[in-house]
């Protein structure tokens, strides 16, 4: 973890930001992720300040975005947050909570979150033990009122704890179960984007099936059963192996499902994070569309999830008769080119499956390709 020295060296110092430090008021601090990032020697090539004030936090980013020509933007009004956009980064303004700094870190969700450093004195303000707590690669509650009083909280613990590759401390796990009931109060769409990191990234899958051990998962996937989170650990684990044999498949697998993520999702919906939903519904498409379709998931990932499960139900009918006939093949293979090719209007959007009319690939027409199937 960067000492104080280095860290004045780091991507906090004014000398990286594209705005000037003069900008802002002497009681500014770095908060949150970009000062976690920052200790733990975590570089990104997208520069991502976040920063609070005792006051005038919308006015302090507009004039920073109308002298730099940055787009601007008001986050939340009511809570006086706002975003300055330049190229190739973004510098978040908020309002200090509380009449004091040390009030605001007081009622963050976890301690490594709690920590800010002042970019005019090139000091850590630390009341939490946040330091403690990245060195040691644990994360732990402020305070269980602070979890309950976002009951998202609950799954970004999840999540960050799988995205720094981190330990969750034991009371706190407990605490997580036990507010378990509360995401019931969360909007569908908050809860599917910190899903969305856990199913896109291969160290997400453990942190599923714990989400699920703690009965946080049931209130949004009451069709995830054990065997369902054992196949998305699986499949993560075939797709490295694939992957590392065949390189060219990578690019398909990861595919995006649309040009840009979702409104206030930082994760691009891939086909292949998209595919792991099959392990958290219900395997009947009916009842998995209708999930799907509640927890506000787009029509061409419902359409995708819904044709994985009827090839599955499929090859399962047939593999119970026996081992599969060039026929019962070919029939497999036309039923997921035809479902991806339905996910978006227009086509194969992924390129992932050649097409059989006319000639493949590969030289053969669909009609030879039939004959031969039967």
């Amino acid at each position: 973890m960067l000492k104080l020295p280095l860290l004045q060296a780091s991507v906090l110092s004014p000398e990286h930001w594209p705005f000037g430090l003069d900008w802002l008021p002497q009681a500014a601090y770095l908060v949150g992720g970009c000062v976690r990032d920052a200790l733990l020697e975590y570089s990104s090539p997208y520069l991502d300040l976040d920063f609070v004030l005792p006051q005038q936090t919308v006015q302090t980013a507009n004039a920073i975005a109308c002298h730099y020509r940055a787009g601007f933007v008001v986050l939340d009004e009511e809570r006086q947050i706002a975003r300055v956009v330049f190229d190739g980064a973004t510098a978040d303004f908020a309002l200090q909570v509380g009449a004091t700094l040390l009030d605001d870190l007081h009622r963050r969700d976890f301690t490594i979150n709690a920590i800010a450093y002042s970019p005019h004195t090139q000091t850590l303000v630390d009341p939490l033990g946040g330091q403690r707590d990245l060195e040691q690669r644990v994360l732990r509650m402020v305070s269980v009122e602070n979890l309950a009083d976002d009951p998202l909280r609950l799954l970004r613990a999840y999540r960050q704890a799988a995205q720094l590759d981190f330990s969750i401390d034991a009371e706190t796990r407990l605490q997580l179960r036990r507010l378990a009931p509360l995401l019931s109060r969360v909007a569908p769409e908050r809860i599917r984007t910190e899903l969305s990191y856990l199913l896109s990234h291969t160290a997400g899958s453990q942190w599923l099936k714990t989400l699920w051990q703690d009965g946080l998962l049931q209130s949004s996937f009451g069709g995830a059963t054990d065997r369902g989170l054992d196949l998305i650990a699986e499949m993560d684990r075939v797709e490295i192996e694939v992957t590392a044999r065949w390189p060219q498949l990578e690019s398909l697998l990861h595919k995006t499902l649309s040009d840009r993520p979702k409104s206030g999702e930082g994760v691009r919906r891939t086909f292949f994070a998209t595919a792991k939903l099959v392990g958290l519904v219900d395997l009947d498409p009916n009842v998995a569309r209708q999930n799907l379709q509640e927890m506000k998931y787009s029509k061409a990932e419902i359409n995708l999830v819904g044709t994985i499960l009827q090839g599955l139900a499929q090859l399962s009918a047939d593999l119970r008769q026996g081992p599969l006939s060039r026929r019962q093949q070919y029939l497999l293979f036309r039923m997921a080119r035809e479902g991806v090719s339905s996910v978006r209007s227009g086509g194969d959007r992924f390129g992932l499956i050649p097409r059989v009319s006319g000639t493949s690939r590969g030289g053969i027409s669909e009609r030879s390709q039939r004959d031969r199937a039967s």
